[in-house]
């Protein structure tokens, strides 16, 4: 596993009022998400129809849903909680004391898909 910064400091991840935040990893867009005080790295576009996950939002039990067509996904496990059998790439973040980082496969971020 490769970890990659993406951000300085937490309060530089530009969350918007979902709390969900599009960052930049190493050249790959990932979606953070933030749900009573954890955060979660998945992917940028939903797996179904490439929906934008900032522009979705968290339902109260902290799955990310779909702008477009409302599929859920749990952001701990990248399970499909809305039956549809998708799944959603997902990554583990950390935040230390010199910035916020998420976790790629090291195939990912050297960009070997």
């Amino acid at each position: 596993m490769s970890w990659v910064k993406v951000a300085e400091s937490l309060d530089e991840v530009p969350f918007g009022t979902n709390q969900l935040a599009e960052v930049l990893a190493g050249d790959k867009k990932v979606c953070i998400g933030r749900h009573k005080g954890e955060l979660f790295a998945f992917a940028a576009k939903c797996p179904h129809a490439s929906g934008f996950f900032a522009d979705g939002f968290i339902d109260p039990l902290g799955n990310v849903v779909c702008p477009l067509h409302r599929y859920k996904f749990c952001m701990k496990n990248g399970r499909n909680v809305s039956g549809e059998g998708y799944y959603l790439k997902h990554w583990p973040v950390e935040v230390r004391e010199d910035g916020v980082y998420v976790g790629l496969e090291a195939k990912s971020f050297f960009g070997l898909f």
